[in-house]
């Protein structure tokens, strides 16, 4: 199990645990970040990342891919 910040661009990956305070985990939750989803990066740059959940794209801040384990 590794964080989403390190997982590679390209890699199709489920989603293990979502860390953070009950709000953060609402919130990713809301985004589509639920444990057994399937999430890809799509790129990574400077530390914010861009991935592929439920067929949308959405970017996240390096902290908030941290907080999701895959």
């Amino acid at each position: 199990m590794m964080p989403l910040s390190l997982a590679r661009p390209g890699e199709e990956n489920t989603i293990q645990k979502v860390g953070g305070t009950p709000e953060v985990k609402k919130h990713l939750e809301d985004l589509g970040f639920v444990v057994g989803g399937s999430v890809s990066v799509v790129s990574a740059l400077a530390g914010n990342v861009i991935v592929r959940v439920k067929e949308s794209r959405i970017a996240i801040d390096e902290q908030m891919a941290r907080k999701i384990y895959v």
